[in-house]
């Protein structure tokens, strides 16, 4: 068995790449050849070990990790034969008049009725693959209670339950989770079953983590989540997964069976990525030409979003770009506000049969993420992954629509959770509406210190929620409690030094204020 070292992969891929032979030197089919058989041989011993791994499972579950080991393996075939980077920055456009549709153009008066015809159609999948490690929790994020007692799951199901009463509509919700979340999910689920919502659920693949050094798997058996120490070998290789994983489940074919035609993707903690009948409108009933097979969410970039993918115009396809995937020369020029206005929301649209189309006819050329990490134990690992959202330039007639930010309210940290549980919402059957006493709509910037990273120290360290109503920009850093009824407005930055610690007293009024760690309060 021939174990490859993954530099000799990458000296080989970057002398395919050189546009002249060495000097002296004349470059002979052999080169190529060269590469081509190393390259069979890599992909010959992944695919041993692979079988091996199949023998370990139980036999039921044969023909599943069969299947998605099928996946793994395009996956690392294209990993190994891809040279060069994803994107020629030169053949960049912007985009063309159309290409992103105002969504106050989508606007349309529609009668109950219609709005129950289309919402028949329609199913709403959310990405749960994800845990609440980044903030201090154990187990699935969407658990985490983010309002009113309320967890991203609860009001999720809210949402759809409520669109179901309304309208007498039989919305189904599924979620994608990932061998992190299934089982701890499925035990929350048995709440819902008195609820008017059919709730769905399958798993994404579950691939082998790739020793770095040899490029064969770090995993010596299948093995369950349970087992000690196997947990480290595997992954969930990231949400452009789900076309695979919905199509193996068999519920996509179900739901076309069903006569569903359209899905609503979104990340299930962003809270604003609620059902929205005028793009479901402007799917089902588009204002000129034929219907688009996907439509992507993006809106204006702000200094927070500069690094958010963006939608540009590629060998006359939309095209999502990455900043990972952008030349160090030309970051600056990704990140301007100016000339990439728009970013991707990951809330997408698409239709079921374009779906099961991409999949079946294997044309689906989402670009691998190359995720290099070291385990416990030493051992450096690479995962191979994709994004959803990447796939826009598989589809027909995809198009984005630029949506008001309200729709794009992700809790990543705790600073996203300051706001969502702060007097700036208010929550109704599910979903969240920025206050109307707020003068201005945009989100004020936030950003609390290490201290606060965890759900429970961020808890411990608010009596109560402060009154963030007119508040610009936040900076907390160090030890800093806040007692009762805090009022922060404008800008307002707290500091407090190492081995000092400040309390905001009760009741308290900052606006433009700096507080150091000595409690001098200065103007700003």
């Amino acid at each position: 068995m021939l174990f490859l070292n993954l530099n000799l992969i990458i000296l080989i891929l970057f002398c395919s790449s050189q546009d002249f032979p060495a000097k002296g030197h004349r470059r002979s089919p052999s080169d190529a050849e060269f590469r081509d058989l190393t390259f069979r041989d890599a992909k010959e011993s992944l695919h041993k070990e692979l079988e091996k791994l199949i023998h370990t499972a139980d036999p039921s579950q044969q023909t599943h990790v069969r299947k998605e080991f099928d996946g793994f393996e395009q996956l690392f075939s294209r990993f190994l034969e891809e040279t060069g980077p994803s994107v020629d920055w030169e053949k960049i456009k912007l985009l063309p008049e159309g290409a992103v549709q105002p969504y106050n153009e989508l606007e349309v008066q529609l009668t109950n009725d219609q709005m129950k015809t289309m919402l028949n159609k329609l199913v709403v999948l959310k990405l749960n693959g994800g845990l609440g490690t980044s903030m201090g929790c154990t187990g699935p994020k969407s658990l985490i209670c983010v309002r009113n007692n309320l967890t991203f799951l609860d009001l999720n199901v809210q949402q759809i339950e409520q669109l179901n009463k309304r309208y007498g509509t039989d919305v189904p919700l599924v979620l994608m989770n990932s061998f992190n979340t299934d089982i701890d999910t499925e035990k929350i689920l048995r709440k819902y079953s008195q609820m008017k919502i059919k709730i769905h659920t399958f798993n994404q693949s579950r691939y082998p983590r790739i020793n770095r050094e040899s490029l064969l798997p770090t995993a010596n058996s299948i093995g369950g989540r349970e087992q000690e120490g196997l947990s480290d070998c595997w992954y969930p290789p990231g949400h452009g997964d789900v076309y695979e994983s919905l199509y193996n489940s068999g519920l996509l074919q179900k739901f076309i069976d069903d006569g569903k035609e359209f899905i609503f993707v979104s990340n299930i903690d962003n809270l604003g990525a609620t059902v929205d009948i005028n793009i479901l409108n402007f799917m089902n009933n588009p204002s000129n030409g034929p219907a688009p097979e996907f439509i992507m969410e993006v809106t204006d970039k702000t200094r927070a979003d500069v690094k958010g993918g963006t939608l540009v115009d590629y060998e006359g396809k939309l095209r999502l770009v990455e900043i990972a995937q952008v030349p160090k020369d030309k970051v600056d020029e990704f990140k301007s506000v100016s000339k990439f206005k728009i970013f991707n929301t990951n809330n997408l649209w698409m239709q079921l049969k374009a779906m099961k189309r991409v999949v079946t006819e294997k044309t689906l050329r989402m670009e691998i993420i190359v995720n290099p990490k070291t385990l416990d134990n030493g051992i450096n690992v690479i995962q191979l992954e994709t994004a959803v959202g990447a796939a826009i330039k598989n589809f027909e007639g995809a198009i984005g629509v630029n949506v008001p930010r309200r729709r794009f309210l992700p809790v990543k940290t705790t600073s996203d959770l300051l706001v969502i549980m702060s007097n700036l919402y208010s929550l109704h059957q599910g979903s969240l509406a920025m206050n109307p006493m707020r003068s201005f709509p945009s989100v004020p910037l936030t950003k609390l210190g290490t201290s606060f990273k965890k759900v429970k120290d961020f808890l411990h360290r608010f009596a109560s929620i402060p009154d963030l109503l007119d508040l610009d920009h936040l900076t907390v850093s160090g030890d800093v409690t806040f007692g009762k009824g805090v009022t922060l407005k404008g800008t307002v930055i707290i500091i407090a030094n190492h081995g000092e610690r400040i309390d905001i007293p009760m009741g308290a009024i900052l606006e433009n204020k700096i507080v150091s760690g000595n409690l001098r309060i200065l103007d700003h």
